[in-house]
């Protein structure tokens, strides 16, 4: 039976941030991790083929700030007092926006963004600039203040008052907006016309899984900033260079990581968290639990029901969900593509919502920016878009549906390839299945579909005293930079504010 001060259950990126800061604190840290690669819904994976080795993300593929020194990017934080940056690609435009009428180049430049949308729709620039600078205000006391800094407890504002006075008043004017959805700070704003709405739903629905009105004004005030002020870039090696750097900065401060360790339930004594028990039989006792599991998974399978008040339980597990996903991994022959660009959303008709499953779908040619990922003389391509759950089952018309519904995909890329089908040497169609059995994930769910009207994210503090979670069913919520601001959250909640802000101290001398 092995003893250690913190257990962590699953290595996606929430998981993977708390653990290597609790162990850069002086934690004794093991992370136990069911699948074979590391990473959660961020792994990388490699697939062979005749023409040589593919690898692919299974996951985020868009990023700011990475390599960027003083990055506002909570994972470039992380990895820099880790001691494990990571080398990035910097690029521009952002990537571009197919609509049935025309495609939009997003740019990181400001006025040049405004400049595309001003040429697709007159009279939109000034909307669209309007808005913007409202949600800048928001944005820049948010970036005055490291996430490295932010806690989940009492001695927060106390750290605030004392470091970043400047910010704190610089943010008081911002606090209604604060509170707001997307929607309603456009609304204090001015009226949108509907190309213009739609766009802007389209940006909501890309970082959140939702539309404007039910998406966090704050949470899209920071892509707006990172998007105008940080740098545009792409991990050398993709999002398993961003897990492997973690996994690192795990392991030289002294954390462990156990692949193929399947956490069965956690073990809860006397109305607190004692530890996990393996599904192999083994037991690793910890006074702290991290769950980076989705809330569905930890309260309904790695909890007993009496472990937690019944009312609740009952309430965390009707959480609604944004959709699953489907996904289309291909390797292609490159010749001919010296001019495709590496980020694509295709948008197949516009009198559907972009909510749509199928509708909307993202494409990554990642290769585009690092060769090294495929063989010579081939690209990888990733396309994905939602697909719910419900109705998926392995029976003798799975294949049949699988091919079925990857046509939306394979009609996406061809808006940027038209030729993609004769090029193919490898091809891979992932469902909402696949999500599921890979990332042990709720129905393979995207993440929590809550609605900025109906409430937040919940905390990562539950009832059961040393239990704590972290991941995109938590605050912040969904996306890579909130996924590893809860880690950070839940972390330096863990530690005293004297070492909390002794790592801050060394993220300001790097």
């Amino acid at each position: 039976m092995q003893t250690v001060d913190v257990v962590v259950v699953g290595s996606g990126l929430g998981g993977l941030v708390a653990g290597g800061l609790l162990a850069r604190y002086g934690r004794r840290v093991v992370v136990c991790e069911s699948h074979t690669l590391p990473g959660g819904a961020a792994h990388a994976f490699e697939r062979r083929s005749a023409v040589g080795t593919f690898t692919f993300d299974s996951g985020p593929s868009f990023y700011c700030g990475l390599s960027e020194v003083g990055s506002a990017n909570p994972l470039s934080q992380v990895l820099s007092v880790l001691g494990e940056p990571i080398e990035a690609v910097p690029y521009e435009p952002f990537g571009y926006y197919h609509f049935p009428e025309g495609t939009l180049p997003v740019y990181g430049n400001g006025e040049k963004y405004k400049a595309a949308i001003e040429q697709f729709s007159a009279g939109s620039a000034a909307q669209f600039a309007a808005l913007e600078a409202r949600l800048l205000k928001i944005y820049a006391p948010l970036k005055s203040i490291p996430t490295l800094a932010l806690r989940a407890d009492l001695k927060l504002l106390p750290l605030l008052l004392k470091r970043y006075p400047g910010a704190i008043a610089q943010m008081l004017p911002t606090l209604r907006d604060l509170g707001r959805s997307m929607g309603e700070v456009m609304s204090a704003v001015g009226d949108f016309n509907p190309w213009l709405k739609r766009l802007l739903d389209l940006e909501c629905f890309l970082l959140s899984g939702m539309k404007c009105e039910e998406t966090v004004a704050p949470e899209m005030a920071f892509m707006f900033g990172e998007r105008a002020d940080s740098v545009i870039d792409y991990p050398v090696g993709g999002s398993g260079a961003i897990v492997d750097a973690l996994v690192r900065g795990l392991k030289r401060w002294g954390g462990e990581l156990r692949l193929g360790t399947h956490v069965d339930k956690i073990l809860v004594e006397d109305g607190a968290a004692r530890g996990v028990v393996l599904k192999s039989g083994e037991t690793i006792r910890a006074k702290t639990v991290i769950s980076n599991a989705t809330i569905w998974d930890t309260y309904q399978h790695l909890l007993e029901a009496t472990d937690l008040p019944e009312a609740y339980r009952a309430e965390a597990l009707d959480t609604p969900a944004v959709d699953s996903f489907m996904h289309l991994h291909l390797g292609i022959r490159m010749e001919g593509l010296e001019n495709v660009a590496i980020h694509h959303v295709v948008v197949h008709d516009s009198d559907e919502d972009v909510t749509t499953p199928g509708n909307t779908c993202m494409v990554s040619i990642p290769t585009v920016l690092d060769p090294q990922q495929a063989p010579s003389g081939y690209h990888t391509v990733h396309a994905y878009t939602l697909e719910p759950f419900e109705g998926w089952v392995k029976d003798e018309n799975y294949e049949h549906k699988k091919r079925e519904k990857a046509e939306t995909l394979y009609r996406a890329v061809e808006r940027i390839i038209p030729d993609v089908r004769s090029r193919v040497v490898l091809e891979m169609v992932g469902t909402p299945l696949t999500h599921s059995r890979f990332l042990r994930r709720y129905k393979g769910t995207y993440g929590p579909a809550i609605e900025a009207q109906e409430g937040r994210f919940p905390g990562g503090k539950t009832p059961i005293k040393g239990l704590y979670r972290v991941g995109d069913s938590t605050l912040p919520g969904i996306g890579v930079p909130a996924v590893a601001a809860s880690g950070i959250l839940c972390a330096n909640s863990l530690v005293g504010l004297k070492e909390s802000a002794g790592l801050l101290d060394c993220l300001a001398s790097l």
